[in-house]
């Protein structure tokens, strides 16, 4: 999977979040590091919804978007 992410430089180094997935952040003293440091909290992230939802009723969709309308992300 491929997600958006929005990386900022400070002044401890590089700010990172997901855009997709609300209070997903995290930071690195590299850009590098901060979205190898990304790509762990999106696995966390989306592991604690799996487990939130895991006796739920859930359902799966599909959305197909075209290649045209993504830019970027980070491959998980």
């Amino acid at each position: 999977m491929n997600y958006k992410v929005r990386i900022q430089e400070s002044e401890e180094g590089y700010s990172v979040s997901c855009p997709g997935l609300p209070g997903c952040w995290s930071q690195g003293k590299t850009e590098e590091e901060a979205l190898e440091n990304i790509r762990d909290a999106i696995q966390e992230y989306l592991a604690a919804v799996d487990e939130l939802v895991k006796d739920a009723d859930v359902r799966e969709v599909e959305v197909i978007i075209s290649e045209s309308n993504v830019i970027g992300g980070v491959e998980c």
